[in-house]
């Protein structure tokens, strides 16, 4: 297992992504690219969410940025606690920049078969 935002995971998670194959993302996910920053007593981590799958690092072409606290967006990304992340955004610990519709479709939008296999890999190596 590997700490969340660390360097070791995002390497295995690329491996794991790159693994995959094709991941049969729906419609709604296909050209969707979010950033996402994690703030932590660390620093903060960048990473995004490209047709539904994380990914290390912010892409310039993304229209929207999310801002979370680190605990939060593993509740949210590994935990797949979507109650987690509408009370996180109503309690103010998530902020938004950019094109808020795109959180819209993501929140609307369920993963394939291949991606949700994909994410309870990457719940078995995040510690």
């Amino acid at each position: 297992m590997s700490k969340f935002l660390s360097d070791e995971w995002f390497a295995q998670l690329k491996e794991l992504h790159e693994g995959a194959g094709d991941l049969d993302a729906p419609a709604a996910l296909q050209d969707l690219v979010i950033n996402i920053t994690v703030e932590s007593d660390e620093g903060e981590k960048h990473m995004s969410l490209v047709a539904g799958m994380l990914e290390p690092g912010h892409h310039d072409d993304a229209p929207t940025t999310m801002i979370v606290p680190a605990d939060l967006a593993k509740q949210i990304f590994i935990d797949n606690d979507q109650s987690a992340g509408m009370q996180g955004f109503m309690s103010g610990q998530i902020r938004v920049e950019g094109d808020m519709s795109k959180l819209m479709a993501l929140q609307t939008a369920q993963p394939s078969g291949a991606q949700m296999e994909l994410m309870k890999k990457v719940q078995e190596i995040t510690d």
